[in-house]
């Protein structure tokens, strides 16, 4: 039995909370932390847990009680802190996106995994859903040939009020907008089906719906890979209908996550036969249709991915290295758009961006955020749909 301990009840620790609750028979929920305690007592309430309830994560890990595993769902700004703390008391680690606010915290948080042998993963749950799933299956295969141009939609809405939140909407404990906080998700996604990272990112950075927000709420980023193939991404908080997509336009099919295909083959002039390709459309649906569907997906699927990782001494398919390269590329985005240059990548510890202090120093303040509220009441979230 894994005891479970979880650091920050916001709305995504549901998330966790559901997914742990699908494998009782395999971990135990031992104890819940907020600096806000009444709202881990309500999460203790709402689930009718038997945990112990804490207001300081330092305090909870010398408590005595056994935690196997922490999760860590806080704000970006405390993470490395506290997944550091959890690892140096022993404790394999969870850790929400973004893993961590720059790559300096990062590496530390990967320092402290080596050091005390112990696992770390980080949240990338749209992994675990199957037209994601699928999609990098299809792109594995080859049979819609090299990718040429990948094209990401991380399109969300958040009203006015989202920014009102006290942590929302600052550089300094948010750690950013929706490229940092939303588009993680299609960065991670993207970075896994690529198998590599670009070497030159451009980015613009706008805040066009948001003046209670120090952060951007749009942003457009190019990548440029070696292969001379490119990636365009989307990050927004300004997108009515949150209609999400990852495109691939590969060599002889265009495929993407919602599923979909087109495939063009060519005339004697050059131009597109009208029916296309009827017998690669035909390949790629059947071989599509016959990749099985996951038996959990979302937060539960990787859930149940590291837990059968920690049972059987073997390592998640969302590593620390998988959070830091997300981290790498969207690092590149912010300081293409705050310098208005190209960045290249990898980025190097000497380079502006690597510390968060170093962020901060380039970082654009599109509004100052005035006033805030502590907490909002529990309501629906949207975790993407990407289906």
């Amino acid at each position: 039995m894994i005891c479970v301990a979880i650091v920050g009840t916001g709305s995504i620790a549901n998330m966790h909370m559901e997914g742990l609750l699908t494998f009782q028979d395999r971990c135990k929920i031992v104890a819940l932390c907020d600096i806000y305690p009444e709202k881990a007592r309500a999460m203790k309430e709402k689930y009718n847990l038997t945990c112990e309830i804490f207001d300081n994560h330092r305090d909870m890990l010398a408590s005595g009680i056994s935690i196997d595993l922490v999760h860590v769902c806080t704000p970006p700004y405390v993470h490395c802190e506290i997944a550091v703390d959890s690892m140096d008391a022993g404790c394999h680690v969870i850790v929400e996106k973004p893993m961590a606010t720059c790559l300096e915290e990062c590496d530390r948080m990967l320092e402290a995994e080596k050091r005390n042998g112990v696992t770390m993963a980080c949240i990338a749950q749209n992994r675990f859903r199957n037209s994601v799933y699928k999609l990098k299956k299809i792109v594995d295969s080859g049979l819609a040939g090299k990718i040429c141009l990948a094209q990401v939609e991380s399109a969300w809405w958040r009203g006015h009020c989202y920014y009102d939140l006290w942590w929302r909407g600052t550089w300094e404990k948010e750690g950013g907008g929706p490229t940092l906080n939303h588009a993680v998700h299609h960065i991670d996604m993207l970075n896994w089906i690529e198998g590599e990272l670009p070497d030159i990112v451009i980015a613009m950075l706008t805040n066009v719906m948001h003046d209670n927000a120090e952060v951007e709420d749009l942003s457009l980023a190019c990548l440029h890979y070696k292969d001379g193939s490119i990636a365009e991404i989307t990050s927004s908080v300004v997108h009515h209908g949150e209609e999400q997509k990852i495109l691939l336009q590969c060599a002889d099919a265009r495929i993407s996550a919602p599923w979909k295909i087109e495939a063009e083959i060519s005339q004697q002039n050059g131009f597109p036969k009208p029916e296309g390709n009827v017998l690669l459309k035909e390949k790629l649906e059947k071989y599509y249709r016959e990749i099985p569907d996951l038996k959990y997906e979302g937060h539960t699927g990787e859930i149940d991915d590291v837990l059968t990782a920690l049972e059987n001494g073997n390592r998640p398919m969302i590593t620390g290295m998988d959070g830091r390269r997300t981290v790498e590329v969207i690092t590149a985005i912010y300081l293409a758009g705050f310098k208005q240059t190209a960045v290249q990548l990898p980025i190097q510890k000497t380079d502006d961006g690597y510390t968060f202090d170093g962020i901060l120093k380039n970082a654009i303040h599109f509004y100052e955020k005035k006033v805030s509220v502590e907490n909002f009441a529990e309501e629906a979230i949207t975790v993407g749909t990407m289906v």
